[in-house]
């Protein structure tokens, strides 16, 4: 039943509301870390015979209030919800918690939010919350309230706000506005999130007796059909699509096979031509894994509301459209480091087309019956193919003879691809219909390690395909940077392991009709607003160190290079020996270079030459032997370019008798520059001293000199940072601050040199690696690339990996051992890709949970200088 309720009218009277009470529920004081304790008050609703479980959480005073109703992911309940319920209580809001029908505690058959039941429920829910003291009232029955939730709970939001006018803002997450188009795109069936739908739920008998026949029906045939369209199409957002006119934060994942980025697309240009306003954030995680942004994003949440419930005008709500790039890996855990990019309007999924000619010939490509063997792009459930695709590591499979591919030319320069790519194609099949699955792969020079972007493929059915047709592919939408010299790679399928794959054999015919039309948004700005405050201290990072160094001496220098003026650092033959030695060298024939947003760590051992090294880089000694170029300009004590240099090295003197804040002050009126240019307020909150910034130095700890040292190197905004063991005397959270400090400074276009003993720290933070040894370069390049070149793979199941596994997967091809650990399946590749391994693990049935390189830096490192310590 739909239900028609426009506003004004009283839906039920506080009798009503109270009659569908069971119990007069349970208070309990939730703890809490906050000023104020967190109540909750748990209750079970009768709604047409079902029981629905639900929980109410408030804090504060007696004061009326905005409602937030939070809903939860498909397969859990309202205990999923629990902490993020306390913190908006803990905001200024009313919330509402509950378990959907046929989760948690509460009854009836699941329904795939059908607006006769689970949408009804929610407005029974707003009904309740329209008697209670503590909710403000818009007018009597109408409570100020808002809806969230992710993923199923996302739904449910949208559908609310679709039929209960009442509903006054909603933040749905990674969720659909079609599920028809999610679950059946283009006419093709997504067999294992279709299968993992009706597993979670606790199998077929629990659903609603006719979407568990529909599955039935749809998973024996291979095929959608109308019925089992119209049944979700009737379940989902876009069927009153035109209805949702309220403030719409739309979040939605990059790591999503299951509700890609396309559905945040077309809910945000309907609820956008319906005249509310829409903000879209692209998160680094997904439905596939990886990083959900929890903290960030209930942060944005609680100001959506704060904005649109509240009606606080002062409200950061944040922009328009916000995406999350990936910066580098944390070795502790392995996720990835993040940074932001935004931009003040929406841009869509087809902003700024870019041409790119594909070469290639008419291709042939071979369907086996059944789809069998298949080709691997996601496989729902391990997380790592996705997330490893994020950070440069391919783990896709085509079959030989069952795909074509057209390549572009390598990139001059390098390209941002923010959207969905699009291209013609001509298809021709042996049968009536074709089924093939669209990508597009970044490929580096030499072909190798081609990356799939989150392992995402659109699914394509062409009917008629017998005469041949010209198509129109629109590829996955994406945000992945290919870097200059890589190329892209247009792969046409006949097969995917996600999918279902016409029964009967077929051949197909695939040419290009024209040009890979890719989207670029040049308007995106990276990591600015909405950053924690000492990241607002980060550009003030360093050019007072740099303007220090300037020393009154006069030497001749080269004239400077044009075209390096864009380069930050280009090291050639760079040699110093040790004093008064003439066969001893502390520095010899070293050459790397530092492009502009690069965080590079220089490593080595005792002895290697870093300091040394970073010494000349800054002017301080002068080499023997060969050139250090600045933006072109050669570098020499006091040279000029210098000014656009910042540095901390070996520590900072310091007047002791001085204050924190008057060295600072002193230090940079040193420098001759205007005090506005300073930065100095940013400097002191990044430097974290609190009330010691008013002390001698002199009363100092060693920690606390160290951090005035690094707010020094701080001041002035350098092009270029050069930190030597900048968390020396730091604890770990200082740590983790000085690690995101150089991440986010690299991030806003200038380039940072760090040099450390703390490999793991190097490893979280730096995108490029320099590693010396006995003063000379042993390798240099990005960080995946020297971590990455390892043989061995961790391979973890939801089941324990028997003996008699282990020796299957040892005897494979290519594969030198398999070696059971504690942590999961040890296996070397002696040949095989980590594609291929994956491949044939799921032929033996392996539950995977995850595959992932074992060896990391630490690894990396002992081999190239020989297991000496850092």
């Amino acid at each position: 039943m739909k239900l028609r309720k426009p506003r004004g009218r009283v839906l039920a009277g506080a009798a009503a509301a109270l009659a569908v009470l069971i119990g007069a529920g349970t208070w309990t004081a939730v703890a809490s870390d906050g000023p104020a304790p967190v109540h909750r008050e748990d209750r079970l609703m009768a709604v047409d015979g079902v029981r629905i479980d639900t929980s109410y959480f408030t804090s504060g005073g007696s004061g009326r209030r905005p409602a937030v109703l939070l809903g939860h992911g498909f397969g859990g309940s309202k205990d999923d919800v629990k902490s993020q319920a306390q913190q908006l209580a803990r905001d200024g809001f009313a919330v509402l918690t509950w378990s959907a029908r046929g989760f948690g505690k509460s009854t009836g058959a699941i329904g795939l939010n059908d607006p006769g039941h689970e949408v009804k429920d929610v407005s029974r829910l707003i009904d309740w919350l329209a008697n209670r003291p503590e909710v403000q009232l818009d007018k009597p029955g109408d409570p100020r309230v808002g809806v969230t939730g992710a993923s199923y709970g996302g739904a449910i939001s949208l559908l609310a706000a679709g039929y209960d006018h009442r509903v006054d803002a909603v933040a749905p997450q990674i969720t659909y506005w079609n599920l028809a188009d999610s679950l059946f795109p283009d006419g093709v069936f997504k067999k294992l999130w279709a299968g993992i739908f009706i597993n979670s739920g606790g199998g077929c008998a629990r659903f609603e007796e006719q979407l568990c026949a529909m599955y039935e029906r749809v998973a024996e045939n291979g095929r959608p059909d109308a019925a089992a369209r119209k049944v979700l199409e009737e379940r989902s957002p876009s069927a009153v699509g035109s209805r949702i006119k309220v403030p719409s934060l739309l979040v939605q994942g990059q790591t999503d096979s299951l509700f890609p980025l396309g559905q945040a697309d077309a809910a945000a240009k309907q609820i956008s031509a319906n005249g509310a306003p829409v903000s879209v954030d692209w998160i680094s995680g997904g439905h596939d894994g990886g990083d959900q942004e929890g903290s960030r994003i209930n942060r944005r949440i609680s100001s959506w509301f704060d904005r649109y419930l509240k009606g606080d005008k002062g409200a950061d709500t944040g922009p328009a459209f916000r995406v999350t790039r990936t910066g580098g890996v944390d070795s502790t855990d392995g996720a990835a480091q993040l940074r932001g990019a935004s931009s003040g309007r929406y841009p869509g999924l087809e902003s700024g087309g870019h041409p790119l000619a594909l070469t290639g010939r008419e291709q042939t490509v071979e369907n086996p019956a059944g789809g069998a063997p298949p080709s691997i792009s996601a496989v729902p459930g391990v997380a790592a193919l996705s997330q490893l695709s994020g950070l440069g590591v391919g783990l896709s499979l085509d079959l030989p003879g069952q795909y074509a591919r057209f390549d572009s030319a390598p990139m001059a320069t390098a390209l941002t691809v923010t959207g969905s790519p699009r291209i013609r194609v001509r298809v021709k099949s042996t049968t009536p219909d074709a089924v093939f699955f669209a990508k597009v792969y970044d490929v580096p020079p030499g072909g190798k390690q081609q990356v799939l972007p989150h392992q995402l493929v659109t699914p394509v059915r062409v009917t008629g395909a017998k005469a041949g047709r010209t198509v129109g592919l629109t590829l996955p939408a994406i945000d992945h940077k290919v870097e200059a010299g890589h190329r892209l790679r247009l792969v046409i399928a006949s097969t995917d392991l996600g999918y279902a794959s016409p029964a009967s054999p077929a051949t197909y015919t695939v040419s290009l009709d024209g040009a890979l039309n890719v989207p670029t948004v040049p308007a995106l700005h990276t990591a600015s607003a909405g950053f924690a405050w000492w990241v607002w201290g980060l550009p003030a990072l360093g050019a007072l160190i740099a303007a220090g160094l300037l020393v009154p001496r006069r030497r001749s220098v080269p004239a400077p290079d044009p075209a390096l003026a864009q380069l930050p650092l280009r090291i050639t033959g760079l040699t110093k020996k040790y004093a008064k030695s003439a066969d001893r060298y502390a520095v010899r024939d070293l050459s790397f270079e530092v492009g502009k947003g690069q965080v590079l760590g220089l490593l080595g051992p005792n002895g290697a030459g870093k300091t040394t090294t970073l010494r000349m880089l800054m002017g301080l000694i002068a080499p023997d032997g060969g050139e250090i170029r600045v933006f072109g300009h050669a570098i020499r004590p006091g040279a000029p370019v210098l000014s656009r240099v910042g540095a901390f090295v070996e520590g900072a003197g310091f007047l002791p008798h001085l204050s924190g804040r008057a060295n600072l002050d002193l230090y940079w009126q040193a420098t001759g520059r205007p005090t506005e240019d300073s930065h100095v307020a940013e400097a002191l909150e990044i430097a974290g001293l609190g009330d010691a910034l008013e002390r001698a130095v002199r009363t100092y700890s060693q920690g606390m000199r160290q951090r005035l040292a690094i707010a020094q190197a701080m001041l002035g905004l350098p092009d270029l940072l050069i930190l030597d063991e900048p968390t020396n005397g730091l604890d770990p959270p200082q740590i983790r601050e000085m690690r995101d400090v150089m991440i986010r400074y690299a991030a806003d276009g200038r380039t940072v040199i760090v040099s450390s003993h703390l490999l793991a720290e190097v490893e979280q933070s730096c995108t490029h690696l320099v590693v010396m040894d006995r003063g000379q370069l042993i390798q240099a390049g990005p960080v995946a690339e020297i971590t990455g070149s390892g043989d061995t793979l961790l391979v973890t199941s939801a089941e324990e990996f028997t003996e008699a596994l282990a020796g299957k997967v040892a005897a494979l091809p290519g594969i030198g051992s398999a070696v059971r650990t504690d942590d999961g399946l040890l296996v070397r590749l002696d040949g095989a890709t980590p594609a291929a391994l994956v491949a044939e693990l799921l032929r033996l049935d392996v539950p995977l949970t995850g595959v992932g390189a074992h060896r990391r830096l630490e690894d990396a490192f002992l081999t190239l200088i020989g297991g000496q310590p850092a």
